[in-house]
Parts: C-alpha cells; sequence; structure tokens
C-alpha cells in the first residue's frame, strides 16, 4: 500500500480532519522521507529529534536507521494515534506538545518536516542548541529567505541570523503533490550545520538581533536615517561625534552584508569607534 494510501484510510479510521493551524500536511513520498535521513547522515548511535510527528511514517523511517527517535507531536488525537501504530517501535519516544515549550530530551540530529506556521520560531529555537545537524522540509519561500543574496528581495534580518548561525544548503525539491492533503506552495529540503567558531565577533548578541530586525523595517532607507531612528527608540548613550563617524551611512539597509551589521551592532554596544 503506498503512503498515500495509507494516509487516506488512518484518516477515514480515527475520523481526522487536517488541522491547517497545525500545518497537518502529511509528507507521503517514501523516497523523500528515505532522502531526509541520507541527508542527515543516521548512525545507529544518533539521537534524532522529529518535530512535528503526524501519521509516524518518517518517524518509522527514522526508527530503522537510529537509536532514538524523540517524536513529538501537538495535536493529542495524533499522539493517540502514534501510540497505537508506533506501540511495537522500542526505539521510539513520544512527546506530546508543542515542540517550542516542551521538556526534550538531549538530541545529536533533527530530521522534520515541522509545521510551516512555526518555521521563523523554529530557527530561532535552534540557535545554541547542541546538534550537529538538522534536515528540514520548508516552504520554498522560507528557504529562499534563509539563503538570499544581500539585496535581494527575499534578504531581511533573518537571511542574517541565520548566516551567523548556520551553514544552509538547499537540497532538494518537495513538489505539493507529494504531501496529503497539498499545501498551497512547494517545498525545499534544507540541512542546518551549526557554525563553529561563529563568522565574526559579536559583543551583544540581543542588540544584534534587535537592530536587524529594527532596520529591515526600513531596508530602503539609507543606515544613517534608520539608524538613527533605532538609537533614539533604545536610548543608546551615543555622542554626536560618534553617530556622526558610524560606518555605511550612505548605503541602504538591504545592501549590507552580515559582517557589516556586525560592525555597527559592536559600535553601538560599545558606545565608540
Amino acid at each position: 500500500m503506498s503512503l498515500l494510501s495509507e494516509a487516506k484510510r488512518i484518516i477515514r479510521r480515527y475520523r481526522l480532519f487536517p488541522k491547517k493551524r497545525w500545518g497537518q500536511h502529511f509528507l507521503v513520498e517514501l523516497s523523500v522521507l528515505e532522502s531526509l535521513t541520507e541527508y542527515a547522515d543516521l548512525k545507529r548511535d544518533d539521537i534524532v529529534l522529529e518535530i512535528g510527528a503526524g501519521l509516524g511514517f518518517l518517524t518509522q523511517v527514522l526508527a530503522m536507521k537510529c537509536g532514538l527517535v524523540c517524536a513529538v507531536e501537538i495535536d493529542p488525537k495524533l499522539v493517540k494515534i502514534l501510540q497505537l501504530r508506533l506501540r511495537d517501535l522500542e526505539n521510539v519516544k513520544i512527546i506530546e506538545g508543542d515542540v517550542l515549550r516542551v521538556s526534550l530530551p538531549d538530541f545529536n540530529k533533527i530530521v522534520s518536516v515541522p509545521p510551516y506556521g512555526i518555521s521563523s520560531e523554529l530557527i530561532q529555537w535552534l540557535i545554541g542548541k547542541n546538534f550537529a545537524s538538522a534536515v528540514l522540509v520548508f516552504q520554498r519561500e522560507f528557504a529562499n529567505k534563509l539563503s538570499a543574496p544581500i539585496g535581494s528581495d527575499a534578504y531581511s534580518w533573518l537571511t542574517v541570523i541565520a548566516y551567523y548561525h548556520f551553514n544552509v544548503e538547499i537540497l532538494d525539491d518537495v513538489p505539493r503533490w507529494m504531501f496529503y492533503p497539498p499545501p498551497d506552495v512547494d517545498s525545499v529540503i534544507v540541512r542546518l550545520t551549526p557554525k563553529e567558531p561563529p563568522p565574526f565577533p559579536l559583543g551583544d548578541k540581543i542588540l544584534f538581533k534587535e537592530l536587524l530586525q529594527a532596520l529591515f523595517t526600513q531596508r530602503n532607507r539609507k543606515v544613517r536615517n534608520a539608524l538613527r531612528a533605532f538609537i533614539e527608540k533604545k536610548s543608546i548613550a551615543l555622542s554626536e561625534e560618534v553617530i556622526e563617524r558610524l560606518p555605511f551611512q550612505n548605503r541602504r539597509v538591504r545592501e549590507l552584508a552580515p559582517e557589516d551589521f556586525g560592525v555597527l551592532a559592536n559600535v553601538l554596544s560599545k558606545g565608540f569607534l
């Protein structure tokens, strides 16, 4: 039986109504599930976090390749179905709750088709987590933001944050017809590998993030104007002389490289050039 037929059977049997708010589009293409495990280079001693276990199709494939699967699912009804369907798999631990808030055991790899609605939060949640790699399926538009060229329409504060913390690789297409029910968008497989060491020094990572978020709301303005508004809002104590000497003033926000934002954040955190 194909995974599509199996998905339809499970949905009928348990009277499921896939919820858009939880991004319940189930990946039903076995070749893609196997590709995810291959890109993660799974070994028998790996502990894998799966975010949004759904009907358990990926969970089953992961369980054949690694030591332990920590399968997180927020939908209580799906949790019960997973407990029934996967009860014979001793190396699967099913965790009910929101992955961004629930307590989790240690893991060293992530392989998942997470709900698209938490993509941005998920990237930020991964920062500082101790893992070797994450192989994830994201909406194509979101994946493009993670790896966007400087100055492009997709270039955003999230691009810079992702660049600072991760090596981002876009690997394979996952067309919408590979899901049931199909979403309105196409997807891609993305691999994230934490950068060690970071590409440039930062004195204050919180200020760096706040600066990025503020400046990219004015991405087409000159840095001089966008930066002055941020300094005033945050009540950062800088002399007029220092403000006048800040770098990149005549460039547009969207034209700055990630390293340039790092320079600005370090100047603001130290209060001098």
